[in-house]
């Protein structure tokens, strides 16, 4: 019963006691970086990592800027004989389309430089806290 007892304290010591690890400078994300390759919508995020929303943020981006040029060009070369909406009206699909390719552009930025920001976090939410002199706080 003994031997079980210690084994059972050693074997939990062992698991339950994780050792200090600092942030790899290497893998935190630049901010600064992050921003600049924002400049082209979803390559702050690739740059993060995050390849889902670089490739969804470039495929939105896409889109609302062909929907823009497209009701731009009806618009312009607009015959009432052929299309099936008052012209007014791919004017204001023009507006809104541009203010679409506005919004995504800007949130594309932000969010690269938030995310690099916040890169990492998990890794020091980890850490243990520790005194002025090294020793855990327990």
């Amino acid at each position: 019963m003994l031997y079980k007892c210690l084994y059972l304290f050693f074997f939990l010591n062992v698991i339950l006691t994780a050792q200090v690890t600092r942030a790899d400078s290497t893998l935190i994300k630049n901010p600064k970086t992050a921003f600049y390759l924002s400049v082209v919508p979803g390559v702050g995020q690739l740059y993060n990592g995050k390849l889902l929303k670089g490739s969804l943020v470039f495929a939105l981006e896409s889109f609302a800027i062909y929907s823009w040029l497209e009701n731009a060009k009806i618009y312009r070369d607009y015959d009432s004989i052929e299309k099936p909406l008052p012209k007014n009206r791919y004017l204001e699909k023009r507006n809104k389309y541009a203010w679409w390719v506005i919004f995504i552009y800007f949130y594309s930025m932000i969010d690269a430089m938030v995310d690099a920001h916040l890169s990492p976090f998990d890794q020091i939410m980890n850490t243990a806290i520790e005194d002025k002199k090294g020793e855990s706080n327990e």
